[in-house]
């Protein structure tokens, strides 16, 4: 059974995006089309060349990513205030730490693979979100670097997730030069204009079914403390993240939703223990398996005003004739 999968952003917390699709891959669905943002573009990369979720769930469960966010001379530098040295990392980089280990690292997993760059996804369709600051759009990739002048197919999918995965002011900016006058634009986290676009896919007539997995908000009203501009501008990120398209579910995108608790893990838990990674795994695989139960195509498509062949009906109130 062919399906898409649009997987949301949520950091550390993508091991309960990978339970639930382990669920949906024990029901005999493969995808077709994948499209994911920030953590979630790692994870559709992965799946798109090749891998399966219990095969990610393995591979993931014992890696150490806090090798994302290396300890430099920057941070070391004995100033005042809470980041000290890491403040003029920011300043000149743009960003508290490098995103070359988190690309290297997706980069080593896909080359076990053989992909490299977008061309050599042959049998599945990827779509990485990540946002343009400099011209204030939101970036599909590979297709919107045509806007570049620089061709797609040739675009390292790994650096692809980097740019999605750059939260901003946490990772260093990605940057792209582009027309004739070499202008630079700084792509970051897709998550900035879209954590979560289950739309990508939607057409009139769709032939099979998507899917999105996206965490429940558990955070969303409580107070954070803000006490310097870092702390200000991480406040309106994640604010950014739990309500921008997540303020609610649409009625009809709830029939394609998969919601997983985030059991309390934040965006850059890092230092995740394996206790508390097994935990958002399980969680995600209940919520796809709650979610599975009643579902079915047929409803799907009613749902989104079609009929069992794919084609649009309407929709009428029932008339009571004389």
């Amino acid at each position: 059974m062919q399906a898409d999968a649009v997987l949301e952003g949520g950091g550390i917390k993508a091991f309960g995006l990978v339970g639930a699709l382990s669920v949906a891959e024990e029901k005999g669905y493969r995808w077709k089309r994948l499209a994911g943002t920030s953590a979630g573009s790692i994870i559709a990369s992965l799946l798109a060349a090749g891998y399966r979720a219990e095969e990610l769930y393995r591979m993931l469960t014992d890696h150490p990513f806090t090798s994302f966010t290396p300890t430099s001379w920057y941070h070391r530098i004995p100033l005042l205030g809470p980041y000290g040295g890491a403040s003029i990392r920011l300043w000149m980089k743009k960003g508290l730490y490098p995103g070359e280990p988190l690309e290297e690292w997706v980069g080593e997993m896909l080359a076990k693979k053989g992909v490299y760059t977008f061309a050599d996804l042959k049998e599945k369709e990827l779509s990485i979100i990540a946002s343009d600051i400099s011209r204030g759009s939101l970036l599909v990739l590979p297709r919107d670097l045509e806007e570049y002048g620089h061709p797609a197919d040739e675009l390292l999918v790994a650096t692809a997730v980097r740019m999605s995965c750059s939260i901003p002011l946490f990772f260093d900016p990605v940057k792209i030069q582009h027309g004739p006058s070499r202008k630079t634009s700084y792509i970051v986290d897709g998550g900035v204009l879209s954590n979560f676009p289950v739309w990508l896919f939607d057409t009139e007539q769709p032939r099979w079914p998507t899917f999105g997995f996206r965490f429940l908000s558990e955070t969303a009203g409580n107070a954070r403390t803000i006490g310097n501009p870092i702390s200000l501008v991480s406040a309106m990120f994640h604010t950014m993240l739990d309500a921008h398209d997540n303020r609610h579910i649409k009625e009809q995108d709830k029939i394609r939703t998969i919601q997983v608790p985030a059991v309390g893990v934040k965006l850059t838990d890092f230092d995740l223990d394996r206790t508390k990674r097994e935990s958002l795994y399980r969680a995600g695989v209940e919520a796809a398996r709650d979610f599975f139960r009643d579902w079915s195509f047929r409803q799907y498509l009613a749902n989104r005003g079609c009929d069992g062949s794919g084609s649009v009906v309407l929709r009428m109130n029932n008339v009571r004739s004389g």
